[in-house]
């Protein structure tokens, strides 16, 4: 390597000095202002920073200039001068290094902050990617350095952005994060298998952070990016019925007298003490047991000890908010989880999201969630079973609860006069259907 001097150095982007840092192996470069930094640089290579070009001296007088200079910056704490000093070295990082940064453990962040601070996803159209996407980093002589690719499974985390567990499942430091953005543009979900370029952590960040998604399931990323959008999708009314295959009286007169199937829009509905997250709790155990089905369970604005219940549980939820949270928290997460699931479904998987209950969220709100639940033609399914103390619209099933059954514990406690399920033939046939019509006209006319 040639002897640098002090002009080119100074003359030189940020960027080319912490390349030719990391070159020459200098601990902590990235915490040095330029001038700190020219300084390090020259030190290590051991030049005098004199030009050796024309031989006329000027630069050999610049460099002590600019050596005296550098030890005033320093010592400016107080005065204006060292103030307009930091600002210029912060505007020489800000103009040579994209500023979206994001927390050491994007675990620990706030919610509500991690979309806002983590942007650096590029689109799949080249002109709009970022410098760092388009074209993999140049070493001083202009020669490309290789971008370094990695693969491996994706794990989503509730904020929305994710990882990319290079040992699955257990983490490890050399995962790779992956932001929000990314995430719904190339539409991953937990256990698919990525590929793509990385760049290195940044000054306050503990992991590597993915460029681009390149493969998606050994698929080129922008062919799975163009698939056919979730709400487009062709769908029918449910026609495949969950069997629950339980002994307890609560389920198996859901799966009879209010069958549910893949696709459904439900509603579990009565007062209060009625029993309706009792009986979801229960539902999600005897869901989770059904193969080839991945059930998420949302609580928003539950009571703290339903909490511990649900975690206690067989299903762990993927979200947790008390009755205290907000409801624009109880929103985001419910539909947090809605559009991890439309994800899975698009993809041909069937899932089924439980959530617990949709009235802290607002009407308006709720229907949406429901309405996205779906049966899609010769593909996947996305059903949503909600609590809700009185059915929130456009539902196929309802499940209404009496809370004079539960308090004196008769069960089942359904109050079938107020419950049913559109066209029940599609899931229990004729038969079924006509005993259901049956035992409902006993119910009424009892």
């Amino acid at each position: 390597m040639s002897v640098l001097t002090r002009s080119g150095l100074e003359s030189s982007p940020l960027a080319d000095l912490h390349e030719l840092a990391s070159e020459l192996g200098l601990d902590g470069f990235r915490r040095l202002r330029k001038a700190d930094l020219v300084d390090a640089i020259l030190e290590r290579q051991g030049g005098d920073g004199g030009d050796d070009g024309d031989g006329d001296g000027a630069a050999a007088v610049a460099a002590p200039e600019a050596e005296e200079a550098a030890p005033k910056r320093r010592r400016g704490t107080r005065g204006g001068r060292g103030r307009r000093n930091r600002e210029e070295d912060r505007e020489e990082e800000r103009d040579e290094e994209p500023a979206a940064e994001r927390a050491e453990e994007p675990a620990e962040e706030p919610e509500a902050e991690v979309e806002a601070e983590v942007e650096p996803a590029p689109e799949f159209d080249e002109a709009d990617e970022e410098p760092e996407a388009r074209e993999a980093p140049r070493s001083r002589g202009g020669r490309k350095r290789e971008e370094r690719v990695v693969s491996g499974t994706v794990e989503l985390l509730p904020n929305g952005s994710g990882f990319v567990r290079i040992t699955p499942p257990e983490p490890s430091d050399d995962d790779v994060y992956v932001s929000a953005a990314q995430i719904r543009r190339c539409e991953l979900v937990s256990g698919d298998v990525v590929s793509g370029p990385v760049r290195e952590p940044r000054r306050s960040e503990r992991y590597p952070s993915l460029i681009r998604v390149d493969t998606i399931n050994d698929k080129p990323a922008d062919e799975v990016a163009e698939g056919t959008h979730f709400d487009d999708l062709p769908c029918e009314l449910p026609s495949e019925r969950f069997a629950l295959d339980s002994e307890d009286a609560t389920l198996k007169a859901i799966e009879w007298l209010t069958p549910l199937g893949r696709g459904s829009r439900a509603t579990i509905v009565g007062p209060e003490h009625s029993g309706k997250s009792e009986a979801l709790r229960r539902l999600a155990g005897a869901l989770n047991a059904v193969e080839g089905v991945d059930v998420h369970v949302v609580l928003a604005g539950v009571r703290p000890e339903e909490v511990a219940a649900w975690r206690a549980g067989e299903v762990e939820p993927v979200a947790a908010l008390s009755l205290t949270a907000s409801a624009e928290a109880q929103s985001q997460a419910v539909e947090r989880a809605i559009d991890t699931a439309k994800r899975i479904a698009a993809r041909g998987g069937h899932v089924v999201v439980l959530i617990d209950g949709v009235e802290g969220v607002g009407p308006q709100a709720a229907r949406r969630c429901l309405a996205a639940a779906r049966n899609i033609v010769d593909g996947g399914s996305l059903t949503v079973i909600a609590t809700a103390p009185a059915p929130v619209g456009g539902e196929t099933t309802i499940i209404a609860l009496d809370r004079t059954l539960t308090r004196t514990g008769r069960f089942p406690a359904l109050d079938l006069a107020n419950s049913g399920t559109m066209q029940p033939e599609r899931l229990v046939g004729e038969a079924g259907a006509d005993a259901i019509a049956q035992a409902r006209a006993t119910a009424l006319s009892g």
